[in-house]
């Protein structure tokens, strides 16, 4: 078996990079996975969840939550919830329901695999005689089923800005249409801080007071290095009773 049986989910765990508990799943997946061990249904299981967890805290909304309080919801509950914060279940055509249901059969199929498999389920006996390769491999291609049809569901929809966990590269379209028609000009407050203008189509403005160093953090890592040294050593060899400016 060669990791081309889940492109799906490497796709997805490549997207969501900065979650760590999916990027540990899926280093265990490919792992157990090359060594051909039953722990790799175990993982995959894992992987379904972790993909439906990232999903619902990125869409989820605060003022009307969906998001499961438990720790131990079951897989197929959070397959639902996740397809609910993505619009599919609202489509009303049977045989997409249908696939809905089916996706959700999946989940349940990971559960049962997942228990009876390896060291690593519910601390079964570990000399348990080991699942076929073909359970192995229906455990992997269901998951990456599962989250390849999560995973183009969610890149079809721009999220929302106030509450993404993704990066700035994400809104590339929306990014452009601002830098179009917006504009920006700079004055500097009493305190140093800088005052960003926005000029807006219609001719409205937007005032936005930003600290030095929120404004070098979040734009040049390295500016922001440089400028905290050289205040360090200003600040160091500044008479102690002197303020620095």
């Amino acid at each position: 078996m060669s990791a081309d049986w889940y492109p799906g989910i490497r796709a997805f765990c490549t997207h969501w990079k900065h979650a760590p508990m999916l990027q540990q799943t899926f280093a265990t997946l490919e792992r157990e996975f090359a060594d051909e061990n039953d722990a790799c249904i175990d993982a995959a299981k894992g992987l379904v969840e972790c993909a439906c967890r990232v999903l619902i805290e990125e869409l989820d909304d605060p003022l009307a939550p969906l998001k499961p309080e438990a720790a131990d919801t079951p897989l197929g509950h959070l397959v639902g919830v996740a397809t609910r914060l993505l619009d599919l279940g609202a489509i009303r055509h049977r045989a997409f329901a249908d696939l809905i249901k089916q996706h959700n059969k999946l989940t349940e199929t990971l559960r049962v695999l997942r228990n009876e498999a390896g060291t690593v389920s519910h601390g079964k006996d570990g000399f348990i005689a080991k699942l076929s390769a073909h359970h192995r491999r229906s455990a992997i291609l269901a998951a990456d089923a599962i989250i390849t049809f999560l995973h183009e569901a969610y890149l079809e929809r721009e999220p929302d800005p106030v509450r993404t966990l993704e990066p700035y590269e994400r809104f590339e379209a929306s990014n452009a249409i601002i830098d179009e028609l917006a504009s920006l000009r700079g004055e500097t407050d009493d305190e140093g801080f800088l005052q960003v203008i926005v000029s807006l189509p219609g001719g409205e403005e937007l005032p936005l007071a930003i600290e030095p160093s929120r404004l070098l953090f979040g734009v040049d890592r390295e500016a922001y290095k440089l400028v905290l040294n050289a205040c360090r050593e200003a600040k160091a060899s500044a008479p102690q009773d002197a303020e620095v400016a």
